[in-house]
């Protein structure tokens, strides 16, 4: 019965981490706009979500991806993480100086990101509170 209460808030939790994860990601992108030779970086936030739930083919190795993708350091085991597949941006024009990070691109998918983070843990707070609720006692 617990499991079943916590199996759609832990889904929600990696959900957050991964978008986390893309944040810091896009975040870079954009610091280094101006940064010579800079490959703008990103992931399929579905796919890498697939993983981390265990519901794509990466079946229960991927189960702690976000977790693993936010892990400072090595440690033990750090060659068999499971991460997301980090791609490259396709260039909407040429540079001079070879940077691939397009400005418009990388701050529409940071807000549409961002939005998505924040309505993730609304959800997850809303689901809280509804839990909360119902183990209050109800005397009148």
């Amino acid at each position: 019965m617990i499991a079943k209460l916590t199996e759609g808030l832990e889904f929600h939790g990696q959900a957050l981490l991964l978008r986390a994860e893309r944040q810091r990601l896009i975040a870079g992108n954009i610091a280094n706009a101006d940064t010579p030779g800079f490959k703008a970086r990103d992931f399929d936030f579905a796919s890498a979500l697939r993983a981390a739930t265990g519901a794509g083919a990466a079946g229960a190795a991927g189960a702690d991806i976000a977790r693993d993708v936010l892990a400072p350091g090595g440690g033990a085991g750090a060659g068999s993480r499971v991460q997301p597949v980090l791609r490259y941006a396709l260039p909407s024009q040429t540079h001079l100086d070879n940077n691939l990070v397009d400005m418009d691109r990388e701050r529409a998918a940071f807000a549409d990101n961002a939005v998505k983070y924040e309505s993730t843990l609304r959800f997850i707070n809303g689901s809280l509170r509804t839990l909360q609720d119902a183990m209050k006692s109800h005397h009148g």
